[in-house]
């Protein structure tokens, strides 16, 4: 980190002067240290535009249209060490059509992350949600590697 950022001890100091019960991260480029993911182990949540495991990291709309994929959509998942390599909690599918841009599907997709998000989001505040055995689980019972997924 840069002098004019802070030291992950100092980012950690101000986000526990909140006591968060879960840190929510959206739209955030950076590889977090392993301090900080051991800290908030299990209380870290994260959102990726693709099915993960299918495109970790970035360009994953122009990676889903390169490859031909005739589906595409976001993964809420929980942080661990590996990138974007965590339990995944729930997925939402979008339809890829011949003729989309990155655009086309960053909007499509980007309607779902707003759907699904706070309702993940919901899920942990409620006690619903929890990280346990490198597992995501949801109302006592252990979620596919998938996530909760609906195939409608």
């Amino acid at each position: 980190m840069t002098a004019a950022t802070p030291s992950i001890r100092e980012l950690i100091r101000k986000i526990d002067a909140y006591a968060p019960d879960v840190v929510v991260l959206a739209g955030f480029m950076r590889i977090l240290s392993p301090m900080f993911v051991a800290h908030y182990y299990g209380r870290l949540l994260n959102i990726h535009p693709s099915l993960l495991p299918k495109y970790p990291g970035l360009h994953t709309h122009r990676q889903a249209l390169e490859n031909g994929d005739e589906e595409h959509g976001t993964s809420v998942h929980f942080v661990t060490d590996e990138l974007d390599g965590g339990p995944v909690i729930l997925q939402a599918k979008v339809p890829v059509f011949a003729d989309d841009s990155e655009d086309d599907i960053t909007a499509r997709v980007q309607t779902q992350e707003h759907a699904i998000y706070p309702l993940v989001i919901s899920w942990f505040a409620q006690g619903r949600l929890k990280m346990r055995d490198n597992a995501a689980w949801l109302d006592g019972r252990r979620l596919p590697p998938q996530g909760y997924a609906s195939d409608e």
